[in-house]
């Protein structure tokens, strides 16, 4: 039997402080379960694909998207070739309702082509849908994007920003592997992806794949929900997410946020330049850092100056009002060789 995240109803979620406290702090997937059920657009989701593109269309600012378009072969599985080095689906450009006619057209079609919008801004695309469909669990600020398609299967990958998705029409399956996890992912190339993120190759292969022996060792370590119209998900940082849309017509709303940001600088710039400064050195020299890091930015043992009284911490104390600008003059003084 499958592991499920944990799975709470929306009226126990008051507010946005409150979201932050207690579903995103322990940085753990949570199921809401009817967080988005009231949205104009997931009734008339629910209703019928046409009455979504109808509810929808009235929103439309003209903009051409880019769209995968796969063969019946691939049966919605947006993926590599076999040898990396190109994808089994085309790209198209069309404007977004002539999308949307086209995937509503033949949405009840066995056998056809699948096709896909992905990631589409919806301030940009449809202004005016946010007004209408608000995320009462997030701050107004949070800008939503948009997912239309076919049946279709992304493989799993990881965002470098927390997640809340909403099923708005159709049924969407989420696949989640731990962070701790990646070295038994078999990550693709990072460089040459589908859509800007790398993705696990063993996750999305058949069990028992010889070219990946260590993904037996967490394949059932995996958490599976199965989310219905206006149900969401929250899904953390570095948590590697596959997402099945198992419906011949699904659309998805997602939020892309920091909830613990403190500045304009993220996790991932700090990891791209340790790959310059740190990756290639020798091995216990790295040891050494890793020691370091550990102790000053980890702080598996708590904070590193806890033995001194907390008006000598200097830049290792809060980072505000004061340390935030000043470790930041002084990196950027730093990568300027100054």
């Amino acid at each position: 039997m499958a592991l499920a995240p944990r799975e709470i109803a929306a009226r126990d979620i008051e507010h946005p402080a409150a979201f932050v406290r207690e579903v995103a702090e322990p940085c753990r997937p949570v199921v809401v379960r009817g967080l988005v059920g009231s949205w104009p657009a997931v009734v008339a989701g629910k209703r019928s694909p046409a009455q979504f593109r109808d509810y929808i269309s009235r929103f439309d600012a003209g903009g051409v998207a880019e769209v995968f378009v796969g063969e019946p072969k691939i049966a919605g599985k947006y993926y590599y070739s076999d040898d990396l080095r190109s994808f089994n689906f085309s790209r198209a450009r069309m404007h977004f309702t002539e999308a949307l006619d086209r995937i509503v057209a033949t949405a009840a079609e066995r056998g056809g082509r699948s096709m896909y919008m992905g990631s589409l801004p919806a301030e940009q695309y449809l202004p005016g849908f946010a007004a209408e469909n608000q995320l009462s669990v997030l701050n107004t600020a949070v800008a939503p994007r948009i997912w239309l398609g076919h049946a279709s299967n992304v493989s799993a990958h990881y965002d470098t920003m927390d997640n809340v998705a909403c099923v708005v029409a159709g049924a969407r399956r989420f696949t989640l592997y731990a962070p701790e996890t990646i070295d038994r992912l078999y990550i693709g190339p990072i460089d040459h992806t589908m859509a800007g993120q790398p993705v696990s190759l063993a996750a999305a292969a058949p069990a028992g794949d010889e070219r990946f022996p260590r993904f037996d060792e967490i394949r059932d370590q995996a958490l599976v929900a199965e989310l219905q119209p206006g149900d969401a998900i929250y899904v953390p940082k570095l948590w590697w997410h596959q997402v099945e849309a198992t419906e011949p017509f699904n659309v998805l709303v997602n939020y892309w946020w920091d909830a613990f940001s403190v500045g304009r600088d993220a996790p991932a710039t700090a990891m791209l330049l340790s790959l310059i400064a740190i990756a290639e050195r020798p091995p216990a020299e790295r040891q050494a850092w890793k020691a370091f890091f550990d102790h000053f930015v980890f702080r598996t043992h708590g904070h590193p100056l806890a033995h001194l009284p907390a008006e000598q911490h200097g830049v290792l104390g809060p980072l505000k009002p004061d340390n935030y600008q000043k470790i930041r003059a002084r990196v950027m003084q730093m990568l300027r060789g100054a």
